[in-house]
């Protein structure tokens, strides 16, 4: 059985769309970003979103691995991402 060699964790932008409701199923893969679903229009806007994140990335001369998460939320904001990693806090 082939075993995959562990490699160094890296970090990823990934979209996940909702709304698709014809059947066709949308996959865009990049160096850093994973979209999947939604429908067409959804789609192409989470296309240009990561791509816009990355021309940003590019400028700073950073990666996703190593922009802080202020960076990363200040990106964000300026390409209009919608974020979902506020911190969860959970009764004990």
């Amino acid at each position: 059985m082939a075993t995959k060699k562990k490699g160094k964790s890296r970090k990823l932008l990934v979209g996940l769309g909702l709304d698709g409701k014809d059947e066709h199923i949308r996959i865009t893969t990049g160096p850093n970003f994973r979209l999947i679903g939604g429908s067409e229009e959804t789609h192409a806007t989470m296309q240009e979103k990561a791509i816009k994140m990355n021309e940003h990335l590019q400028r700073r001369g950073k990666t996703l691995d190593t922009i802080s998460r202020e960076e990363f939320h200040e990106l964000a904001d300026k390409v209009e991402l919608p974020l979902l990693d506020e911190p969860v806090h959970r009764a004990n």
